[in-house]
């Protein structure tokens, strides 16, 4: 099978990419604290891993302090954040590439020391996630019943968002991708496992949803829908979530997206695990998602160079987002072209830290003039 499709040029909306090779959103916990900044290494980071007319899309961004969620998550809400991001996207516009970034707000999945005066985390209801999450400091604890948000207070959910979105415009990237998957705030409202509120927030599909397509709409007024992006995790498990009808939520969630003239829908292949080896994914969540919505698919979810390349011959996908190897290979796009072995990532170096795992691993280059 040739590898030559993921390497040919495709249009996201407003981005004209070189190539089908995506990173992928990827949580890594080195902003600075307090302020949750990005430091000079993040632009050490994102600069390595660019490339000629490829997308990057950074790590999940908190949209005010109000959503943080995990300690080290940068933010997206104040002027040291945006002067530093804005170093970030110079120095991968100075090699070629494009970014976006991720913009999120983590709703339940947080913990109240993370919250000006110990507030809990907010939800569309007061149901608690099981299993463990974090304090501020890094230490396990079990998940808070978070308070639910007032119909008053949504419109400022929303206006957060417009903001970050302003504010990533002045940091000089290419778009936003809003996530509205993996148990997050959005994704809490839309499924009804997290969501029971009975005002114009809750109940039907329609209802659920509303706070999704309302940050669309001022998001696109605020910038050019274009640029938008929308992450999704169709029948995704993950942070405790469920819905009583995944399929009818996802089919009303994509009829409605397709009305909005976005950039692309991100879409999450489901894996037994986080650790599933790469290579064993499939695009079945993804054909399906592009086979109904009018514009382009980006897959992602334990995905390989043959895998990948097999969504795209297949039609099943525009584009693929590589994570773990877009980790340990900052110049994966080359490595694919060439055919050369990828280096192994470490799991330990994922999260938190310094540059150990992070701007250490090897291109081809610096491995060849030292051998």
């Amino acid at each position: 099978m040739s590898t030559s499709s993921l390497l040919t040029p495709v249009r996201l909306g407003a981005l004209q990419l070189k190539n089908r090779v995506v990173m992928a959103p990827l949580t890594r916990l080195r902003a600075a604290q307090p302020g949750d900044v990005p430091k000079p290494m993040h632009a050490v980071y994102y600069g390595q891993r660019a490339n000629p007319g490829g997308l990057l899309i950074t790590e999940a961004t908190d949209i005010a302090e109000s959503a943080r969620g995990y300690p080290g998550a940068p933010g997206m809400y104040s002027a040291p954040q945006v002067a530093a991001w804005k170093r970030v996207t110079e120095a991968v516009h100075a090699k070629g590439g494009l970014i976006v970034v991720q913009l999120w707000h983590t709703g339940r999945i947080s913990h109240s020391s993370m919250h000006a005066g110990g507030a809990l985390p907010v939800a569309p209801s007061a149901i608690a996630a099981r299993g463990q999450h974090m304090t501020a400091q890094g230490k396990p604890v079990s998940f808070e019943v978070p308070r639910a948000l007032s119909l008053e207070e949504i419109p400022t959910i929303v206006a957060q968002y417009t903001q970050a979105i302003k504010n990533a415009r002045e940091a000089g990237f290419d778009g936003v991708e809003l996530h509205a998957a993996n148990g997050y705030l959005i994704n809490q409202f839309m499924e009804d496992g997290t969501n029971q509120r009975t005002d114009r927030y809750g109940g039907s599909i329609e209802n659920r949803v509303r706070l999704l397509l309302e940050i669309i709409d001022s998001a696109a007024a605020a910038w050019s829908a274009d640029r938008i992006g929308v992450r999704l995790s169709p029948g995704g498990s993950f942070n405790d979530m469920k819905d009583s009808n995944h399929e009818a939520l996802y089919d009303y969630v994509v009829t409605h997206l397709s009305t909005r003239g976005l950039a692309y829908l991100h879409v999450i292949e489901q894996r037994e695990s986080p650790d599933t080896p790469a290579g064993t994914a499939t695009s079945d969540v993804a054909a399906k998602i592009r086979a109904e919505f009018a514009g382009p698919v980006i897959a992602a979810g334990g995905f390989d160079q043959v895998s990948a390349t097999a969504a795209i011959d297949a039609k099943h996908a525009d584009a693929v987002a590589f994570g773990r190897a877009y980790i340990a290979n900052p110049d994966l796009v080359e490595r694919f072209r060439v055919g050369a072995a990828l280096n192994p990532y470490d799991r330990r170096t994922f999260y938190g830290g310094d540059e150990r795992g992070y701007t250490d691993y090897p291109t081809l280059e610096a491995s060849a003039s030292t051998t």
